[in-house]
Order: C-alpha cells, then structure tokens, then sequence
C-alpha cells in the first residue's frame, strides 16, 4: 500500500513539473503583452527575435543539463562561450579558413576543453573549483588572442547560422511533418502499452493532448511564417534537444549518467563507470559551450572579450526552472529548452518595456531562487 502511495506521489510530482512551466510561460507571455502598451511583445516580428535570442542560451543551457544531472556544475561554460566564439573569428578573420573548418575546429575546441575540465573532476578535484579555474583561464585567453579588440566576422555561410530563416514552404513542411510523427509515435505507444498490460489514458484525453501538440507546432509554425520564416538557430536547437533527448532517455549512457546523479554510491556498486561518464558529459558540455558561441558570433557579426559573460548563470537558471534539480539523477533536456525560452522571455519582455538592467538582474536572480526552492519542497513533499 505504501509502494502505491509513494508511486502516486512521485508520478503526480513529475506531472506538476512537467505542465507548470509551460503554464508559468503562457502567464509571463500574457503578462508582458498586457503590460506592453505598444502592442511589441507579441508581434510574429519580436516573437521570431526571442527565439533567436533564445537559442544561445538553450543551447548552453543542455550543455548544463548534463552537468547538473550528474550532481556537478561548470561555471567555465560562459567563458567557454566567448573563447569558442572569439577562435572561430580569428580563423576567418586572420588565419583565412573558410567557414565550414573553422567551425569543425572551433567544436574541437570546445570538446577538449570540456575533457580538460573533466580530467581534473577526475582526479579528485570539486567541479566548482576545476571550473571556476576554467572561467578565469577562457577569459584570459580569449582577452589575449583578440588583444581586447572586437573581431568581425563577414563571411556569409557563417553568419547564415545565427541570422538566417527557413523558406516558408520547407517551415510549413516541416511543421506537418512533426504533426504526422507525434501522431504516429503517440498512437504506436499506446498501442504497446495496451498489448504489454499496460496502463493507458483514456482515449480522449489522449486526442485532447494530441490536439494541443499538432496546434501549438502548426501555431508555431504560421506565426514565424507570418514574419520571415523559423529562424535556423532555432532549427538548431530543436535538432540539438532532439539528439540529447534520445541519448538521455533511451540509451544506456544517459540511464547510467542519471544513475550517477540519483545515488553515486549504488551506480558505482552497479558496475557504472563514473569517471568514464563524467569525462563524456564534461565533452558533451564543452561541445555544446562551442555551439553556443559559434551561434552567438554569427548572429552579432562579432566576437569581443565579453561575448558570453555570466552565461552560464543563465545556464544554470534554465535549467533549474526547466525543472532539473540540483539534487541530481532528475531533469530533461526539453525542461531546459523551455526554461532559456522562460528566461529569454523575461529578458525580452523587461527590454520592451524599458526596465533598468539593475532590475533585470534582480528578478531573474528572485525566479532563480524560487525555483531551487521549489525544487527542493517538491522533492521533500515527494518522499
């Protein structure tokens, strides 16, 4: 009887986190468009900036993600973010790469990087320390290679990364494609779990979900075509979430990696290897710090010495909010998406609205506080 109890709790707590995001997002959005007189903030054309705005954030913030599952934090990320973005500058600007080299090098960077980092967790020293140590080295690094001296970047195949859209038609293709996909997808699911014994929700209620997917992607979809089309950064994201997603809940290393997280002690009694997986999730951290950069640098047009700039705080705050505990062993890589476009959209909202930076600060540090507590209450509540 307990063991049910307890596995009510539990599926009623993950539900909780699951919808209050997306619920919290829908309220800030009515929010800021209230609040916003000029009628700016809902606009296809502000829409399509807060999600290009977003995606460096997103982007870093599933770099964390694995991090913080696995019980760790990388305070290098947001250095790492300005080195990356900066060396892929310099190897057009000065060494004359073309492009498509310059980001394979630039994503190279960045992998070893993240194993450098790794190593030294590896050997005993505490991640806060190892990457701090990382932040202050990428800093300096990045003022040295540029001299403190902005550098441009005019290459179009490169700019084409942060400031591009997708043609309409190939948008709204996309878009249906999705549809079809989720429809299948959910359909063969319940189909499984219905011949297993199963479970399943009742079959209106299913649609009801169904309904909502197919028209917030279809909504989507319209909006950013109503402007210039879905802006390939996001494109990038999504296809980033999709791959990390799959790799964090279908594979063996992301079960492993969430083990780590939820009891060290009784992963390393299972066989785990957790100095080999903590390696790879620093790797796949750093890769993703290199992404973020090389995103950053192609929508600006210019890499600087502050390019990327506590980053990672923003990193750390998605992904909490998107409902990652800082407990460790709980989390997703889509919560994280959701929580940079929470914070993207707190940013973009205070803009509009002509607010002081010194308040931006502050209540983006009040929601980060809220949400670990949150966080923790649940997680108290649950047990």
């Amino acid at each position: 009887m307990n063991d049910i109890l307890t596995k009510k709790k539990e599926k009623r707590h993950v539900n909780i986190r699951k919808y209050t995001m997306v619920i919290a997002l829908v309220a800030i959005w009515v929010l800021f468009s209230f609040l916003d007189k000029s009628g700016t903030f809902l606009t296809p054309r502000n829409l399509s900036n807060l999600f290009r705005q977003m995606a460096v954030t997103a982007v870093l913030a599933m770099g964390m993600f694995m991090i913080l599952v696995d019980l760790h934090i990388d305070l290098s990320l947001g250095s790492l973010v300005g080195l990356t973005g900066g060396v892929a500058a310099l190897l057009m600007y000065k060494v004359g790469l073309n492009p498509f080299l310059a980001v394979i090098l630039t994503l190279l960077l960045g992998a070893v990087l993240g194993a450098i980092t790794g190593s030294w967790v590896n050997a005993g020293v505490p991640a806060f320390i190892a990457s701090l140590g990382g932040m202050l080295a990428y800093r300096g690094a990045i003022m040295g290679l540029t001299r403190g001296e902005s550098i441009p970047v005019s290459q179009a195949s490169f700019r084409f990364l942060g400031t591009a859209y997708l043609p309409k038609s190939i948008g709204l293709v996309l878009g249906v494609i999705a549809c079809i996909v989720i429809i299948l997808s959910t359909f063969k699911k319940r189909k499984d779990r219905i011949k297993f014994g199963f479970k399943v929700k009742p079959l209106a209620m299913e649609l009801i979900y169904l309904a909502v997917y197919v028209i917030s992607i279809m909504l989507f979809v319209l909006v950013m075509n109503s402007y210039k089309g879905i802006p390939v950064p996001i494109m990038i994201v999504l296809a980033l979430a999709l791959v990390l997603n799959f790799v964090t809940t279908k594979t063996r290393f992301g079960r492993q990696v969430f083990a780590i997280g939820g009891n060290k002690e009784a992963a390393k009694l299972s066989g785990i290897n957790i100095k080999r997986r903590t390696l790879q999730i620093f790797i796949i951290s750093g890769l993703m710090a290199s992404v973020a950069g090389i995103l950053l640098t192609a929508r600006l047009g210019t890499a600087t010495t502050d390019a990327g700039n506590g980053f990672e705080l923003d990193a750390v705050a998605s992904c909490v909010i998107g409902g990652t505990s800082l407990l460790g062993g709980e989390g997703t890589v889509l919560g994280a998406v959701l929580g940079a476009l929470v914070m993207a959209s707190i940013d973009n909202g205070m803009s509009i609205l002509n607010t002081e930076a010194y308040w931006q600060l502050i209540v983006k540090g009040i929601i980060l506080v809220v949400a670990v507590f949150v966080d923790i209450y649940t997680k108290k509540k649950s047990k």
